[in-house]
């Protein structure tokens, strides 16, 4: 099921999220709405806070061109970040059709529970690891425009909630 997905500025996306404690039919079942939702959109990764769930658990597939890739991690966490940068354009379905140069470390080592209640570990290089850290700073309250400027990151904020004003007018 393709759920809502809230738009910047809400209380809910700078709220850091609840640590998942077991895996349920009901974690699963938002595990397939979140990436439904995601591909909907069309997205690379998504948070469950996005969509107003407050649990530490994203979903992302970073592959364009070739069978889909898709990833759930709960309660992922950086265990390791390289100390080179990369710079990539973010933008956020949670903050449509703004993009900014955001820097951070180009490769970082995450540690999560897959939904069979594993302990998984795995390096993140390129598109990936910029994308696993963007989602991973929802599940702490912290947006891409937090990286920015206050000037940009007003402008971007003012022009969300013009947006939505007018999706409220209908």
């Amino acid at each position: 099921m393709i759920r809502n997905i809230l738009i910047h500025p809400d209380p809910r996306l700078k709220k850091p999220c609840e640590p998942i404690a077991e895996v349920s039919a009901e974690l699963t079942q938002l595990a397939a709405d979140m990436l439904e939702t995601m591909y909907d959109a069309p997205g690379i990764g998504l948070a469950a806070p996005q969509i107003g769930v407050m649990r530490r658990m994203i979903v992302m597939d970073c592959i364009k061109d070739a069978p889909p890739e898709p990833m759930v991690l709960l309660n992922p966490e950086v265990i390791w970040s390289c100390e080179d940068l990369s710079t990539y354009e973010e933008g956020c379905l949670s903050i449509p059709d703004q993009y900014a140069d955001v820097k951070r470390p180009a490769s970082v080592k995450v540690r999560w529970m897959d939904l069979s209640g594993e302990i998984q570990e795995r390096q993140f290089d390129g598109l990936w690891a910029t994308c696993v850290q963007h989602e991973i700073d929802h599940l702490n309250g912290k947006l891409f425009i937090d990286y920015l400027g206050p000037l940009k990151r007003q402008m971007i904020t003012r022009k969300m909630e013009k947006l939505k004003r007018e999706k409220a007018r209908g």
